[in-house]
């Protein structure tokens, strides 16, 4: 059972930037491709962004697209995601998903594909 652990959220005012961590445990976290999701109060959660299991590839929602940045790192079972000029409407409960895949290149946007879950982290953007 892969355990997922999100860090790094909190208050921040809006143009400001955060760092969200996402700890997994226990290995081969290289066999996951993995994926940030977020859930506003009363809406859907939503696709933010994704990292194939090499970080070759990446991909984002055209909401977050030039202000946040996912990335992973191998050696250290982690991933995250910085989120710079925040706004906001970016207010929000954020998780780090992990998705099974044999496959270097695959990127998964859609919940369904995700394996596990973390707990979630809550970031709040004051304007």
């Amino acid at each position: 059972q892969v355990q997922l652990v999100e860090s790094g959220g909190g208050l921040v005012q809006a143009g400001g930037s955060l760092r969200l961590s996402c700890a997994a445990s226990p290995p081969p976290f290289r066999s996951f491709a993995m994926g940030w999701f977020r859930q506003a109060p009363g809406k859907e959660r939503e696709f933010v962004a994704a990292i194939s299991r090499r970080g070759s590839n990446s991909k984002y929602a055209d909401s977050v697209k030039g202000r946040f940045t996912i990335s992973r790192d191998n050696a250290n079972n982690t991933a995250s995601l910085q989120m710079n000029s925040l706004k906001p409407e970016d207010r929000a409960v954020y998780y780090c998903a992990a998705g099974t895949t044999f496959s270097d290149d695959t990127i998964y946007r859609r919940r369904s594909d995700y394996n596990y879950w973390g707990q979630g982290t809550q970031v709040t953007v004051s304007s």
